[in-house]
């Protein structure tokens, strides 16, 4: 090396070194810096957003599966995979497309091939019309976001509606695995109870039912809005979104993270109810109890004052909703627990297709 260049290379050296050094500091103050932070937090993992996730909400279920849960998870492995593949087998894949369309390979124009593509760069240089080829970008991503708050925990017709929930996350699951698309789970109460990032196979379905039956949720009521913002910090491609929820949380909270999740993925929101709570039976005076804030009330069923108050409540809640999602142009699907899943799964996805 000239001795002219002897100078500044050990410069330009000098200062890699340096650098490294300072990184390495930089590092090390960082990671104590966390370190304090999660013991100050009582444990716990940083989201991608630098939101606090509980303690597990970024891994599996833990410990054995009881045989009662197996015999629950099996239940409902084999109940939705034959709904999947019964009546929605074609359904799912004519609604939900793939990204687009993906260039293959140019070859030899034959009669009938449409005009508009030609290659005319290739037919210049071969001398000869060549076509391009193009083939559809099936895989899709589905994030399936379930509310399990405890007002989940409700059902008067021998099914609640977190089985509900849990049935229909699967269904879909299902029909999204037998398109090879990838699959991943967001549990939520009023905080995220636990993110499973989206992976292919119908093993991992089984993973979906287990966590969804399995989760030992820390919180009680339901945050939407975090829920959503948190989808839309770790999932940046586009995805299909399904939103499960019974939707007893603040519209007004939560709109602006929905409206959000909706520019950026296919939406689709999934309302789950129990006919009780649409009209009360008249049963005389009945002790009731908010699930989520635990607060106990007195309610006098026998007066028709009451009942009807009751059931304008609900109804102008439920259209409120829907009016409010119809001019954001989200889908709504609402399912009951005396219905089930099947019927009004098939209903949508045959009423989407004739729109598309």
């Amino acid at each position: 090396m000239p001795t002219a260049l002897l100078g500044p290379f050990a410069m330009a050296l000098g200062g890699a070194v340096l650098a490294v050094l300072i990184g390495w500091q930089v590092a090390q103050w960082t990671n104590r810096r966390d370190e304090a932070r999660i013991k100050a937090a009582g444990g716990g993992h940083v989201a991608a957003g630098g939101r606090w996730l509980p303690e597990g909400a970024l891994g599996g279920a833990k410990g054995g599966i009881s045989s009662e849960l197996l015999a629950q998870v099996r239940r409902i492995h084999i109940s939705t995979k034959q709904q999947v593949s019964d009546l929605m087998a074609g359904e799912y894949s004519s609604v939900f497309k793939g990204r687009g369309m993906e260039f293959e390979e140019v070859r030899e124009y034959v009669p009938g091939d449409d005009v508009r593509a030609i290659d005319w760069n290739v037919t210049a240089r071969m001398e000869q019309p060549y076509v391009k080829e193009f083939r559809e970008e099936r895989e899709l991503v589905v994030m399936i976001l379930v509310d399990i708050s405890a007002s989940g925990d409700f059902g008067t017709t021998g099914k609640l509606k977190n089985e509900l929930a849990a049935e229909l996350a699967a269904t879909l699951a299902f029909a999204a695995t037998r398109n090879n698309d990838k699959v991943g789970l967001l549990l939520f109460t009023d905080r995220i109870e636990r993110f499973i990032a989206p992976k292919k196979g119908r093993g991992h379905v089984w993973r979906v039912i287990r966590e969804i039956l399995d989760c030992e949720r820390h919180g009680s009521g339901t945050d939407l809005a975090e829920a959503l913002g948190f989808l839309n910090r770790v999932v940046r491609r586009k995805a299909v979104v399904f939103l499960i929820s019974d939707f007893l949380d603040d519209e007004a909270e939560f709109e602006q993270p929905l409206r959000i999740a909706n520019r950026k993925h296919d939406l689709v929101v999934f309302k789950i109810e129990d006919p009780r709570e649409r009209s009360l039976p008249d049963v005389g005076f009945v002790a009731i109890e908010d699930a989520e804030t635990g607060r106990p009330a007195w309610l006098d069923t026998s007066s028709k004052k009451v009942r009807t108050r009751y059931k304008s409540s609900t109804t102008a809640r439920a259209r409120d909703l829907q009016v409010r999602l119809r001019k954001m142009d989200v889908d709504l699907v609402e399912l009951s627990t005396n219905e089930g899943v099947a019927a009004p799964l098939v209903r949508y996805f045959r009423s989407r297709e004739r729109r598309a």
